[in-house]
Parts: C-alpha cells; structure tokens; sequence
C-alpha cells in the first residue's frame, strides 16, 4: 500500500497532530494499562517511605535555609543527607549542589576509594562514554585513575545482555572496587534489574558492592533540584569519599548550601511521582515506536531496570528528525532545532533534544543519541506523563512532515 501524506493534520488541544499518530497513541496507551498501575504502586510505596524519612529526622523549616562561606553547622545540609540515607536504605549519604553531574559523583566516589595499586573491576562491561577518560580508557596525562596507578580490567555481559557470574567471580578476587553501571548508557544491552544487581553483588561479595552515587538532576532530584548529585553507602565509604568532595581533615564538615537545601528537598519528596510519570512515558514510548514499525529496548511491557527506551532509528535522518520533534514538543526552547555536535567527553557527535527547565535534566523528557550505528534514539524522562506523551507525539509528527515515518 502507497505512503499517505496529508499535509494538514488534525487538531488536538492545540496541537497539530496527525490523525493516524493520534489512533496509534490510543492504541498503545490501552497496551500499557497494566504496566501504568504496577508504577503507579511502585509510587505509593517509595512515596510513603519518603515520607517516613523526612518525619524520623525532623525536617523542619530551619532545614530549608541555606548557609554561606565554610557551612559550617549547616543543619539543613546534614539533615538532608540523612533523610536521604534513610529513602535509599544506606547508612550514610552526601547531598551535595556543588557535584556537578553524574559523572562527578562517581568521580569523586572512584578517586575517594582507590589508591595505587588498586585494581578496579567493571563488571558490566564497558561503561559509559563519559567516564572512559575518568578510568584511562581514553585520553592521558589529564589526571585520570591510571595516571595515578589505578589498574582496570572488565567482565563483558553475556550475548543475551545479562551479568557473566562465572567470570564475575574469578575478576573480583584481589580487586579494591567492583563497579556496577545499572543503566545502558548508549548501548542496547538491557537495562539491569533489582535482582541482576542482586545477582553480581553476590558473585562479587568479595569485593565493595556498598556505595551507589548519581546526580540530581536525574531521578532523585524531582525535576526542583537545580543541579547536585549524591554519594551513598555505609558510613566507612562516605565518610573516605568525603574527603575526596572537599580535602582530607575537612570532608563532610564544611560545603555551604547557598539557597539549593528547599529545592532538593522538594525535589527527593516528589521524585516518586515524578519517576513514575517517566516510567509512564518510556513505557509509551516504546508500545507505539514498536506498533510503528521501530524495534524498542525494552520492549513494551518487558520489565525495566531503569526510565530509558532505546528506539533503532534505523538511519541519522530518522534519528535526527525524532530528536527534534521533542524538542518541538518541549516547554523550553521549543523553537530550537537541536543538531549534532563535537560534545565534550563523546568521541563521536551527539545529538540531544532537552527543552528542560533545568539544563541536561534527564528526568526532563529528553531524547539524544551519539551519531554512529546503530542509530539509536535514547528517549527517557517527563516531569507529567500528559506533556511526556505530547512530546513524543510531536516527535511522531515531526518524522511524518520530513517522510521518515510512513503511515498506512
């Protein structure tokens, strides 16, 4: 059957979405009722133990204050990492605005904890772009851990995409640091579950499976958080990651909050709500991608190990026009075209569409790729499942005015 294309689309609450786009949404969205009420229990529960955290430590007014110069004494800073601490079920926590991204808080968590000599062990395979040059893997002489004599080696996943435990076992035995990356970064592999997780800490038990860290402006963070990102573990770890934060003798003890302790406080509270809304949307996006025609990782009701979906793109045309359909459908900086570019810390270009209220806010709906096979499109976030879904609408929309998707 031939392509349609109709060049004036229907109108939906304002936006001009095409009739056919608008009947595979329907389609896709009565696909995932299932899948939506699991997340919406998933929200109550991390909800009400939240909750739980910020009643047993006494959050109070005091705490949203912020201080100035050393921080000395800033209650509402020490209150936050402990109500954090208790949310994610650690002994201890740092909370800080002044970790400027993801990549900073393992940073600062990899340099804290490894001396050298050490060996470090990577246990799903290779990890993300931006910490190759962090670990040595890339670039020399900027100060990386195998400048200062940290040894790294990996344990590649298996074909299927899952932990190898036989070689996990046999890599971890003399190494200081095991390192687990949940997320997929920008490859195909499966996100990892609670119980993969589970799975390579036992077969790691050997090594120190006890701190997690990650940014802010990310899931914890709400979408309120500003910037920041966090370190979490047992008390012995935070406390060594800590001084790496600040400087030996000082550690935790000084960092002022400024005005930042009120936004990451509101934004820990809503996280629950907001993370199942990008749930919600990764979900959504991958029924209607796959009914489209567009192979999805993870598939449509398959379970999820985080709020990412892989869509194949097939070619940079696709990929590019998707890319700037969300941005097109964002509530910032709609009227941008976002194109490839030389991005820091990638070693090919990367496209990335985020009309964020925070800057690379990933829990934003955002959707970026590296320009490279496969061509894939790493769509993840959205503050409200309403305006997450429209974004990926007038990305379908997009696609279908420059004939990279064809309806029939």
């Amino acid at each position: 059957m031939a392509e349609i294309f109709d060049p004036k689309p229907v109108v939906q609450k304002g936006f001009e979405i095409e009739e056919r786009i608008l009947k595979a949404a329907a389609k896709a969205e009565e696909s995932c009722e299932a899948a939506f009420k699991e997340i919406d229990r998933t929200a109550r529960y991390n909800g009400e133990k939240v909750l739980k955290a910020f009643i047993d430590n006494k959050v109070s007014d005091v705490c949203m204050k912020g201080s100035s110069g050393y921080g000395y004494g800033d209650v509402g800073r020490d209150t936050l990492d402990a109500v954090f601490a208790q949310a994610v079920g650690a002994e201890d926590a740092l909370v800080r605005h002044s970790i400027v991204s993801g990549t900073h808080a393992l940073t600062i968590a990899l340099f804290g904890l490894l001396r050298k000599g050490d060996r470090m062990v990577s246990l799903t395979g290779r990890p993300y772009d931006t910490l190759e040059e962090v670990i040595g893997l890339r670039g020399s002489g900027n100060g990386s851990l195998a400048d200062y004599g940290v040894e790294y080696e990996q344990v590649d996943l298996t074909p299927e995409g899952k932990p190898n435990v036989a070689e996990i076992f046999q890599k971890v035995k003399g190494a200081k640091l095991a390192y687990i990356q949940r997320s997929r970064g920008y490859s195909l592999r499966p996100s990892l579950t609670v119980s993969d997780i589970a799975e390579i800490v036992k077969a790691a038990k050997g090594a120190n499976p006890d701190i997690i860290v990650g940014s802010l402006i990310k899931n914890p963070g709400g979408g309120i958080a500003e910037t920041g990102g966090y370190i979490a573990g047992t008390k012995k770890l935070v406390e060594q990651c800590s001084y790496r934060l600040t400087c030996p003798g000082v550690g935790r003890e000084a960092g002022c909050s400024l005005d930042q302790n009120k936004r990451m406080y509101q934004g820990l509270f809503f996280a629950p709500e907001v993370v199942a809304n990008a749930l919600k949307t990764a979900t959504f996006t991958a029924a209607i991608m796959t009914q489209l025609g567009f192979e999805c990782f993870p598939k449509p009701n398959e379970p999820r190990g985080d709020i990412i979906t892989a869509v194949l793109m097939k070619n940079p045309e696709n990929l590019i026009a998707f890319c700037q359909g969300v941005q097109k459908g964002s509530p910032v900086d709609s009227f941008v075209a976002p194109e490839p570019w030389d991005m820091p810390g990638y070693d090919s270009q990367v496209i990335m569409a985020a009309g964020a209220f925070n800057n690379g806010a990933s829990i934003e709906l955002s959707a970026d790729a590296p320009l490279r096979e496969p061509y894939a499109a790493y769509v993840q976030g959205g503050l409200t499942y309403a305006t997450g879904r429209m974004g990926i609408l007038c990305a379908l929309q997009e696609m279908f005015e420059k004939r990279c998707l064809k309806l029939f």
